[in-house]
């Protein structure tokens, strides 16, 4: 295992394993470009405020940040980030690969995208996504094409204020979404070419949900349960070739 926990500033470039370590008086910081067949990384980061995890190109202090870069064919992520104003920046590009990602805290930020360019295929992925907290950013972007298939993704959201963004362009896929607060807001884009699933079970008041699947070749599914007063439910169904918007 591959195991990166930085307490100040962590620069991870591995094509076997490289690890340099530089304190610097910012926040905890971690940086990885890793490239290789296969590979398990494990990050927490805990305590404090202003932790970030992302690419090698970025900066210290910069607010345009770069994502990590994995590449490779199969992978295992095991990350935890505990505290405030956190960030989570990542390409992942991997046939198939298993992702834990764990935020304890508020106004942080995860935004991850998937195979991209279908470099990999992206086929057989398991994300699982944990959130408690308040006014979180939180966006995953799944693969670009319908060459993609099998992704489950799941998600617990504990907290208000939330915004989860999720772009899913795979044959196959189930997304389940388990929310609990106030003011949260859910936009779904469910693309491919094989139905999808997706699945919303929400408490909370003053909700605002976008949810747009299109398939060409076959059905998708949805159930939305919610409890709360006030809010906004925008549903679309479709083929490929006819768009909707909210």
């Amino acid at each position: 295992m591959n195991k990166a926990i930085g307490r100040r500033r962590t620069v991870v470039s591995l094509l076997f394993l490289f690890i340099s370590l530089n304190v610097v008086t910012a926040d905890n910081e971690i940086y990885i470009d890793q490239s290789g067949a296969t590979s398990n990384l494990d990050i927490e980061q805990v305590g404090g405020s202003g932790n970030i995890i992302g690419g090698s190109d970025a900066a210290a202090g910069s607010s345009n940040m770069t994502p990590l870069d994995l590449d490779g064919a199969t992978m295992t992520l095991d990350i935890l980030q505990k505290g405030s104003t956190n960030k989570f920046l990542g390409d992942i590009w991997a046939d198939t690969y298993t992702g834990y990602f764990s935020f304890i805290g508020d106004t942080n930020t995860f935004n991850m995208s998937t195979d991209e360019t279908n470099a990999t295929g992206a086929d057989g992925s398991n994300v699982n996504v944990q959130v408690t907290g308040n006014t979180n950013t939180m966006t995953l972007n799944h693969a670009m094409t319908a060459l993609a298939a099998n992704l489950d993704l799941d998600w617990i959201i504990q907290g208000g204020g939330n915004s989860i963004t999720a772009a899913i362009d795979v044959d196959g896929a189930t997304n389940y979404m388990d929310i609990d607060g106030d003011d949260n807001t859910v936009t779904y884009d469910g693309d491919g070419y094989a139905g999808g699933y997706f699945y919303l079970d929400h408490t909370g008041s003053d909700r605002t949900f976008n949810i747009d699947q299109e398939s060409a070749l076959d059905n998708d599914w949805l159930k939305i349960t919610s409890s709360g007063s006030n809010g906004t439910v925008c549903v679309t169904q479709s083929d490929s070739t006819t768009s909707f918007v909210c």
